[in-house]
């Protein structure tokens, strides 16, 4: 249901915030006892077993012993047991399950510099898409005003490109509350610095159909080389779209300045 950029960014907090448990020397096994660890154990031992049994495959030990660990408020593991609810990765795929527990995280809130700060993003970040879409059969219910809010927050407070992407699409189609394509262009602007592809290819089209074709043409060039593949085709279909009623030396600009684009933050 999220974009790759969202997939993205979870696994890149599950590297940086789990590393830690790769230290973890015991091997994965039946989670009893005999492996070290029991549902008495401290949270932070319970889910560094749960960790290293994900790694191995062992994805049933890994869910009991996140719960454990959750139940214990360990905030990486309700984390995790919530991805693979979502993901129905080692259970039985569960939005609701997976939008409960991530508002647990949420509503725990995080303090400044705390460790457990990417967690807390993610959350906020699934959270949004829930709402923007809705859960069927469930009491959760498209609520596109609280989905602004959430990428507003995110995007604002943590500065991910993701929520800033998002915040601005809602922005431009007026979700959530009204359209503000000024407001939306800033928020696209700051994500493309950050190298956000889809954002790269929106803004530029914004350019392009404000008469600054080179430019816009470029930038929506530049995002075809950082799409991931399953997210190429819309912003093809955009590029191409502009292309085809760019004149020919618009067209030779845009393809030059589309090589010189930093897209990490200067043009």
């Amino acid at each position: 249901m999220f974009k790759s950029e969202f997939i993205s960014l979870r696994m890149a907090v599950l590297g940086v915030s789990l590393a830690v448990a790769c230290g973890f020397a015991q091997p994965a096994g039946a989670f009893d006892i005999n492996a070290g660890v029991s549902k008495e154990s401290g949270p932070f031992d319970l889910f560094k077993f749960g960790f290293k049994a994900y790694k191995n495959g062992q994805k049933e030990e890994a869910v009991e012993a996140y719960k454990y660990a959750a139940e214990k408020g360990h905030t990486g593991s309700r984390w995790a047991l919530a991805n693979m609810y979502a993901d129905g990765d080692g259970v039985t795929q569960n939005d609701f399950e997976a939008f409960k527990i991530y508002n647990e995280i949420a509503q725990q809130g995080v303090e400044p510099g705390s460790e457990d700060t990417g967690f807390f993003i993610n959350a906020l970040l699934a959270l949004a898409g829930y709402y923007k879409a809705g859960i069927p059969n469930s009491p959760v219910k498209t609520d596109l005003t609280q989905a602004r809010q959430l990428y507003f927050q995110v995007a604002s407070t943590f500065g991910v490109a993701e929520a800033q992407f998002q915040l601005a699409e809602m922005m431009l189609n007026g979700e959530g509350g009204s359209a503000n394509v000024q407001q939306a262009k800033k928020w696209l602007n700051q994500a493309r610095k950050s190298g956000h592809p889809g954002a790269m290819a929106v803004f530029g089209n914004l350019l392009f159909q404000e008469g600054q074709a080179p430019r816009g043409l470029a930038f929506m060039t530049a995002a075809l080389d950082k799409c991931a593949p399953k997210e190429c085709k819309w912003m093809e279909d955009l590029q191409e779209q502009a292309f085809s009623v760019a004149n020919e030396n618009d067209r030779r600009v845009a393809v030059s300045m589309a090589h010189q684009l930093d897209v990490a933050g200067n043009d």
